[in-house]
């Protein structure tokens, strides 16, 4: 069994303190181990935030071309072994391989490109009436990052850190590290000044405190659960540190009673269903007019028996596994509170479907007549299931969308273009999307309430690296 390199530091490739410290890589369709990682002690910790410390001053003050150049070789690296992410991305958390060639690794490339591109015309020092500003880099950065976009998630915080001046330690979810190994060899390669990049392994629940109590750490940048935030936040606070959350969602989507149903609801389920569920801006309450509630039941069941669920390895493949047991059983567990909790389970359930023998696997499931004060409306479960709420009044779909302690996302189908913006405007999210309508690079990202604190992508996330010196002549 394979074992794996688990820590770059100070520009190497570094052998663990204790090497009998090992966590196996578990292949989710078929549930056997691919391999193991060694994960971090407080020893490879240190040495990280040693090592990016240290770079900090001589990296920071580097001319603005070099940090450019840099990012220029890891895009060139990045593209050229872009299958090889693909594939691994697949391997590692069962993301079909179509979506992990068409998105996953794809959206890597695109936050390099989106980064680069503000590079040449981001103004680093701007010219005010009697005072200069400039933009400087925010100091060492904590990037911690999850298993279910992987790429998306670190590229989106390491290529505006770098372009920032930031030095870095980086740690990838340990249940999905061959995508990170595969990037930590890309920028090694893009031969970045020693200790400038760090990349661990280790278990949240023990690294993240490390890194967030840290003094000698200036940015925290997390992506993953509201525990996580919390903990991050907590650890962070002694120090007065920058901390960025991006974090749970539990995002509505108002049918309005004009829309397209059937467009709408195919929309929808696609949308709710993609990467297995397992997104955070997942469109996972769907608010239904009573008045449509039979007909969406209908078509929403059409959409998901035309789902394939298999082995991500099939191009043919539209949902993979859940990406590990922990996830895996957690959603496993909401499906049938679901059920406790008096909700109609319209398509799916807690079992394996019936052509797979092994594997995390969960059907589509759809619970309809769902209350909004039922968990399993309130809480993010972040598997392949869909809530639908029927509602009477646009009003009150719009407060039932509000209704959460999350807003990160929101979404709206209909035809009437003033009412479309006119409820988008009353929606309490940081991303709204009309009709289906894409991210885009440059928007920001993130949420209100406790879906998380600051914005990534484009310029905003640039400005997540970077701090404002008023110079006064």
């Amino acid at each position: 069994m394979p074992l794996y390199k688990s820590f770059y530091i100070n520009g190497a490739w570094r052998t663990p303190s204790d090497q009998n410290n090992e966590f196996p890589i578990i292949n989710p369709a078929t549930e056997e181990a691919m391999g193991h990682l060694t994960l971090a002690t407080q020893t490879e910790v240190d040495a990280a935030i040693q090592a990016a410390s240290d770079a900090f001053n001589a990296y920071s003050q580097a001319p603005l071309s070099e940090r450019i150049a840099l990012l220029k070789r890891i895009r060139a690296g990045y593209e050229k072994r872009l299958d090889d992410i693909a594939q691994a991305i697949s391997t590692e958390m069962g993301a079909p391989i179509s979506l992990a060639k068409r998105a996953q690794a794809p959206l890597g490339l695109a936050h390099l490109d989106t980064t680069l591109a503000l590079a040449e015309s981001f103004a680093f020092e701007e010219q005010h009436e009697g005072f200069l500003l400039r933009h400087e880099a925010a100091g060492v950065a904590a990037l911690i990052t999850p298993w279910n976009w992987p790429m998306n998630q670190a590229l989106c915080k390491i290529a505006p850190a770098l372009l920032a001046g930031c030095t870095m330690v980086y740690k990838p979810s340990e249940l999905a590290p061959l995508s990170a190994i595969i990037l930590a060899e890309i920028i090694a390669e893009a031969n970045p000044p020693k200790g400038v990049f760090n990349m661990i392994f280790g278990q949240g629940e023990y690294v993240g405190p490390l890194l967030s109590s840290d003094p000698r750490i200036d940015v925290v940048s997390l992506t993953g659960s509201n525990r996580a935030g919390v903990s991050v936040s907590t650890e962070a606070a002694p120090t007065i540190k920058r901390v960025a959350l991006e974090l749970g969602g539990k995002s509505p989507n108002i049918v309005l009673p004009d829309c397209d149903l059937e467009q709408a609801i195919k929309v929808s389920v696609r949308g709710m269903m993609n990467n297995t569920g397992q997104s955070c801006n997942a469109p996972s309450r769907l608010l239904v007019p009573n008045a449509l509630l039979s007909e969406a039941e209908a078509l929403i069941k059409e959409q998901c028996q035309a789902l394939t669920v298999g082995d991500p390895q099939d191009e043919n493949t539209q949902l993979g596994p859940i990406a590990n047991q922990r996830q895996y059983e957690r959603v496993k567990y909401y499906i049938q509170l679901g059920q406790d909790e008096g909700a109609t389970l319209l398509i799916g359930g807690t079992e394996r479907p019936k052509h797979l023998s092994q594997g995390f696997y969960i059907s589509p499931t759809v619970f309809s007549q769902v209350r909004n004060d039922m968990q399993i409306a309130r809480e993010e479960i972040f598997g392949p299931v869909l809530c639908v709420i029927p509602y009477d009044t646009v009003e009150e779909a719009i407060a039932i969308a509000n209704d959460t302690h999350y807003g990160l996302s929101a979404y709206i189908q209909g035809k009437n273009e003033a009412q479309l913006l006119e409820v988008a405007a009353q929606l309490r999210a940081g991303n709204v999307h009309i009709n289906g309508a894409r991210a885009q690079m440059q928007a920001p990202f993130g949420g209100y309430k406790q879906s998380g604190i600051g914005r990534e992508w484009g310029v905003n996330g640039l400005h997540e690296f970077l701090e404002k010196k008023a110079v006064f002549i």
